[in-house]
């Protein structure tokens, strides 16, 4: 894939990536996130890489991947290397989730949502709506094991990493500096893999930013809650723990982050002033100052522009 003019080949150490969820087309939000990502990458001399994260099939459309693309194209941010899916990725994921049954770091649990929730009742443990259900350890058992018969074959039940005592994980944040989380307070085991067979979010990034080489992670605040169970999961299987940025999140008239479930509006990228309409947007919403704002102005003059006044 090809970059544009007058910006500098990437040659750098530094690979990012974007990893949108093929449910619906780019709207604000994630324009924002792209954007960001693609600036931060450029301003470094490094890679920017596309990957397509469609596990969740039942959600995820081949048209919504083409429209992405294709928004992505005309707004001018390029990949440069071959995109990657995650749903043709399971055997890899597979792997991963082995070697940590291996370890004895796993164990499978039958739990519902309900059941988790009449147990953190008895325990007099209340979780606001939305709000992820720390899990009381309900299925796991006194002394894990791993049976090198075990082929995870059997639906119905998830399984789960087991987390050890006092595991307190602390990062920087480029954008929003130290940040920590006890993950047996705030957590607990967590999902690796869903009773219904569909791996989870938090191995298959972490196995796919580990085999891309993925030295930055720029994404939204959305996802800072997740951070430290991914650094954990580096840290067992071995990999390196990369750079994280946080983007402040694009909001709708009600204060909520704008979403594909909340009807977010999609870009326009019609043509090539409506899709530097939107790429202007996303850089006030990120902070940038002093671009060019001409009518003439073309998008590969601006991206030069805001690649040069990007800040990490």
């Amino acid at each position: 894939m090809s970059t544009l003019k007058n910006l500098p080949p990437p040659t750098g150490g530094y690979r990012g990536r974007f990893a949108p969820s093929p449910t619906g087309p780019l709207h604000a939000g994630s324009l924002a996130t792209a954007l960001g990502s693609w600036l931060d990458a450029r301003k470094n001399g490094g890679q920017w890489l596309l990957r397509i994260e469609d596990l969740d099939a039942p959600r995820c459309t081949p048209e919504a991947t083409g429209q992405i693309q294709a928004q992505l194209l005309a707004c001018g941010l390029y990949w440069d290397e071959e995109v990657i899916h995650q749903s043709q990725r399971q055997n890899t994921y597979q792997r991963a989730l082995k070697r940590l049954y291996g370890l004895q770091c796993l164990y499978y649990c039958t739990c519902s949502r309900q059941t988790i929730a009449n147990a953190l009742a008895k325990l007099g443990i209340e979780t606001p709506r939305n709000q992820e259900m720390v899990y009381p350890g309900t299925c796991r058992p006194a002394t894990l094991i791993s049976d090198p018969t075990e082929s995870f074959g059997q639906l119905q039940r998830a399984w789960r990493i087991a987390l050890p005592p006092n595991c307190h994980i602390e990062f920087k944040d480029l954008a929003l500096g130290s940040q920590s989380q006890n993950l047996n307070t705030e957590v607990g085991d967590f999902v690796l893999r869903r009773s219904d067979g569909l791996f989870t979010y938090q191995l298959a990034v972490v196995v796919d930013d580990a085999e891309q080489n993925i030295t930055h992670i720029v994404r939204g605040k959305d996802l800072l809650s997740n951070t430290a169970r991914q650094i954990y999961l580096q840290e067992i299987l071995g990999y390196k723990r990369p750079e994280y940025l946080h983007l402040p999140l694009v909001l709708d008239e009600h204060g909520e982050k704008l979403s594909k479930q909340t009807l977010a509006t999609q870009i326009n990228t019609q043509d090539e002033k409506h899709s530097l309409r939107e790429l202007r947007k996303a850089a006030t919403h990120l902070g940038l100052q002093n671009l060019p704002d001409g009518e003439n102005v073309t998008i590969a003059e601006w991206l030069l522009a805001a690649t040069h006044s990007w800040r990490s």
